[in-house]
């Protein structure tokens, strides 16, 4: 897959095939979509395209994001994986996001792509204010030569795919559900910084986790994670939250004690790959009281996660 910055010049990718979106997660619902788009690509001709945009829209329309299930780097990793031939990263501006719908229809995706096909999902809105339907997208498509495709709702559990129904799920620790809807483990990635050491003095040490701060945490608490780094999987239990034992004004912090593992992780650059929520975080009477709960926690991880040896990126179509 090629990654492009901007535009194309004018029609260089003439009859392509373009799913057209933000992606956030790269949930089960963008993969039918653009898997839609790369089957039409191999089977009719024409090269698959996807375009997305860069930072995402809420960012400039609302002044910050909705809490992002992956970074652009993630992203580009996860939609590579579907087959698409090239990914166009477009600068979404305050010029981009006041161009009225039928203008962008025209100077943006006709002119510079001049497609055979668009492809979008049911709720996707584009153009200023959000004024652009599919069914706008549809009628211009007529008039100027290329077809709509509008990818109807994935469901899944009784819940229609999306990245707000994720949220949602991470929001309640339910990494089970998150996992169904992404069609993979939900995932954090950052580098390694130095912390406090109270882990250490405890006797489990922890490798603190710095994270963009766009990205969306699960909750508070204590969790069941594969941490990978250097190329190799850890089994971890990794805590989010504030430690009240320590204090009631203390930063939220992501810690991760990696089992079995000794050695200096700082500045590592480490992904944590969430498999169960273990407990909700809460305040112990001492520090002796918090480290017998944290053994527990650690044996109760290595159950979980003794059987789980998966790639981070499993089959987009694999079930749980």
């Amino acid at each position: 897959m090629q990654v492009w910055q901007g535009l194309p010049a004018e029609r260089a990718m003439n009859g392509c095939n373009l799913a057209l979106g933000n992606f956030d997660g790269v949930h089960r619902g963008h993969q039918h979509l653009i898997g839609s788009v790369v089957q039409k690509s191999r089977s009719g001709g024409g090269e698959g395209v996807v375009i997305t945009f860069v930072p995402h829209p809420a960012r400039v329309l609302e002044g910050s994001p909705p809490g992002l299930l992956t970074t652009t780097k993630r992203k580009i990793e996860l939609i590579g994986q579907l087959g698409i031939d090239h990914l166009f990263l477009l600068p979404f501006t305050p010029s981009l996001a006041a161009l009225e719908p039928e203008a962008f229809v025209r100077e943006i995706l006709w002119a510079h792509f001049h497609p055979s096909l668009v492809a979008v999902g049911f709720n996707f809105t584009f153009g200023h204010r959000g004024a652009g339907t599919p069914a706008l997208l549809r009628r211009l498509g007529e008039e100027l030569g290329f077809k709509v495709e509008v990818m109807g709702p994935v469901t899944l559990r009784g819940l229609t795919v999306s990245s707000t129904a994720i949220r949602n799920a991470l929001e309640n620790g339910d990494i089970g559900l998150a996992r169904d809807l992404l069609g993979y483990w939900p995932v954090l990635a950052g580098r390694v910084v130095a912390g406090d050491q109270r882990g250490r003095q405890l006797g489990f040490p922890t490798a603190n986790l710095a994270v963009p701060p766009e990205l969306k945490l699960p909750a508070y608490g204590v969790y069941a994670c594969l941490a990978s780094f250097r190329g190799r999987k850890w089994q971890a239990v990794v805590n989010i939250g504030r430690r009240p034992t320590f204090g009631s004004a203390l930063p939220a912090t992501i810690e991760a004690h990696l089992l079995d593992f000794s050695g200096n992780l700082y500045n590592e650059e480490m992904e944590l790959e969430f498999r169960a929520f273990l407990r909700q975080e809460r305040k112990f009477a001492s520090p002796g009281e918090l480290k017998a709960q944290m053994e527990a926690d650690r044996e109760q991880a290595r159950n979980i996660l003794g059987g789980h040896r998966f790639s981070i990126l499993e089959q987009r179509d694999r079930q749980a």
